[in-house]
């Protein structure tokens, strides 16, 4: 199930460790140029070793992660949280997020006065 020695593809260990849901996400995440290793913009098959740093950009922040083991196939999250050492800011406080508006159900489009609203809301 762990294993320590030989290559592994950097879109394969994310998802394995639990960073993305999908191999497919981790996959366009390299692609668009959201996931970086030691610094440098990493594609999607490039080789990871113990001891890389790796960035990803993932929904809305930067995690900043520290290869401590190789891992082929997704495993649980207690098995995860030991394949990386987790140097990320810590996450912005729930209070500081503003929600979105959510609109009742079966109310239509919103008007214009209604959209404008929505704009002066989110500080557009």
């Amino acid at each position: 199930m762990v294993e320590d020695e030989g290559p592994v593809r950097v879109d394969s260990w994310i998802w394995s460790v639990r960073l993305t849901k999908t191999r497919s996400l981790a996959a366009t995440a390299c692609r668009a140029g959201h996931v970086r290793v030691n610094g440098e913009r990493a594609k999607p098959a490039q080789t990871i070793r113990t001891g890389d740093e790796v960035r990803l950009f993932h929904a809305g922040r930067e995690r900043i992660v520290v290869v401590s083991r190789l891992v082929r196939k997704r495993v649980g999250a207690p098995v995860a949280a030991e394949c990386f050492v987790d140097n990320s800011p810590p996450a912005p406080p729930r209070e500081v997020v503003a929600a979105a508006g959510v609109r009742d159900r079966g109310t239509g489009r919103p008007t214009k006065r209604d959209r404008r609203e929505i704009e002066r809301l989110r500080g557009a």
